[in-house]
C-alpha cells in the first residue's frame, strides 16, 4: 500500500445513482469517495478538500456538471498557490447529445458514461483517469 487512499467526488441529483456510485467505488478500489446530490454542495467539498477525480452528472437543474467543473477550475486557478483540477468524468443520460460530445474535448475533461451503465465501466474509466489507484484486494 502506498500513500494515502484517492479522493473522488461523486455529484449526482439521481440519489440512488449517487449511492449506488460511492458504494462500488469505495466497495472495490482504495478510495474515499465524497457525494452530493447538489451541486452547490458539491462545489463546497470541492473547496474545502483536494480531490483525485470528480464524477459529475452531465444534467442537473440550475447548474450542470461541466459548469460546475468550470466554476471549480476557476476558483482553483484564483488559489494561491493554484489548485491542480483533478480530471472529470462525466455522467450522462444524454451521452449522445451534442454538447455532451463537444465537451469531451474539453481540458479536463476525460471522459462521459453514459448512463445506465455498468460498474466494471465506471471503475474501469476510473482507472483510466488516476492510474495509481488500487483495487481493493
Amino acid at each position: 500500500m502506498n500513500g494515502d487512499p484517492k479522493r473522488i467526488l461523486v455529484v449526482d441529483d439521481d440519489v440512488g445513482l449517487m449511492r449506488v456510485m460511492r458504494e462500488a467505488l469505495s466497495s472495490f478500489l482504495r478510495c474515499e469517495v465524497d457525494s452530493s446530490p447538489t451541486p452547490e454542495h458539491g462545489f463546497e467539498l470541492a473547496l474545502q478538500k483536494n480531490y483525485d477525480l470528480f464524477i459529475f452528472d452531465f444534467s442537473m437543474p440550475m447548474i450542470d456538471g461541466a459548469m460546475l467543473f468550470s466554476l471549480i477550475g476557476k476558483v482553483y486557478a484564483n488559489t494561491k498557490p493554484p489548485k491542480t483540477v483533478p480530471p472529470l468524468v462525466l455522467v450522462s443520460a444524454k451521452g449522445d447529445d451534442k454538447r455532451a460530445q463537444e465537451l469531451l474535448r474539453e481540458a479536463g475533461v476525460h471522459g462521459l458514461l453514459p448512463k445506465p451503465f455498468a460498474i466494471n465501466r465506471l471503475l474501469q474509466k476510473v482507472k483510466e483517469c488516476v492510474p495509481e489507484i488500487e483495487s481493493v484486494a
